[in-house]
C-alpha cells in the first residue's frame, strides 16, 4: 500500500506559482534539480496549483523529499522564497498534516533492537525446546532458550497471538515493556515451578 505525500509550496505572488509550474512541468532550469529528478525517472509526482500555492503529489516518504531538494533547487534558481512543508495524509482524521509520523510502541522497540511482542513456550524437556528453538530460529524469529523454556520475540501482537496458538504459549509485551511492567523482576516467570 502507498503512502500519500505531497509538498505544500506557498509562494508571495500567484505569477511565482505559475513560473514554479511551468519549470516542474517542462524543462527544470537548475542543474542540481535536474540531477535530482533523475533519481525519480521512472516515478510520477504529480503537481497542482491553487493560486499561490503549488502542491507536489508522491507515494513514499523517500519520493517527496527528493521532490522538495527539486523544487528548493528551482526557487534558488529563479530567487523566490517560499514556505515549503512537506505534509502526510491521515486518512483516519481525513486531513493532510506536516508534523513528521508518530512512532508507534512496537516501532520505537524494535529500532532500539528488542522484540516489542514475546511468546513463552514451556516444553515437557530440553531437547523439545533445542528442537523448536532450532526451528524457530530457521523460520527467522528471535529466541531465547532456558532449558526447557523459549522466550520469542514478534514484531506485532497480532504475530505474537498466532505464535502462542500454534505453540500453546503465551503472548505479552516484551522488551523494555517488560521491564516497565515488573521493574523489580528480571526473570521471565513461566508457569510451574522448576525441575
Amino acid at each position: 500500500m502507498s503512502d500519500n505525500w505531497r509538498i505544500r509550496i506557498e509562494l508571495p505572488e500567484e505569477q511565482h506559482s505559475r513560473t514554479l509550474l511551468d519549470r516542474l512541468g517542462r524543462d527544470l532550469g537548475s542543474e542540481e534539480a535536474r540531477r535530482l529528478a533523475k533519481e525519480l525517472e521512472g516515478h510520477r509526482l504529480g503537481v497542482s496549483r491553487d493560486d499561490e500555492v503549488v502542491f507536489v503529489y508522491a507515494d513514499s516518504q523517500a519520493q517527496v523529499e527528493r521532490g522538495r531538494q527539486i523544487v528548493e533547487a528551482e526557487l534558488a534558481d529563479e530567487g523566490i522564497a517560499a514556505e515549503i512543508q512537506v505534509e502526510r495524509w491521515l486518512p483516519d482524521d481525513e486531513r493532510w498534516s506536516g508534523e513528521p509520523p508518530q512512532e508507534t510502541w512496537e516501532e520505537e522497540e524494535l529500532r532500539r533492537g528488542y522484540a516489542p511482542w514475546e511468546v513463552r513456550v514451556e516444553l515437557d524437556s530440553h531437547a523439545e525446546a533445542e528442537k523448536l528453538a532450532d526451528e524457530l530460529e530457521q523460520e527467522g524469529y528471535d529466541v531465547v532458550r532456558r532449558w526447557r523454556y523459549l522466550i520469542v520475540g514478534a514484531a506485532t501482537e497480532e504475530q505474537a497471538r498466532e505464535l502462542a496458538r500454534r505453540l500453546h504459549g503465551e503472548a505479552e509485551p516484551g522488551g523494555d515493556v517488560v521491564w516497565e511492567v515488573a521493574p523489580q523482576n528480571p526473570f521471565a516467570l513461566f508457569g510451574g515451578l522448576g525441575g
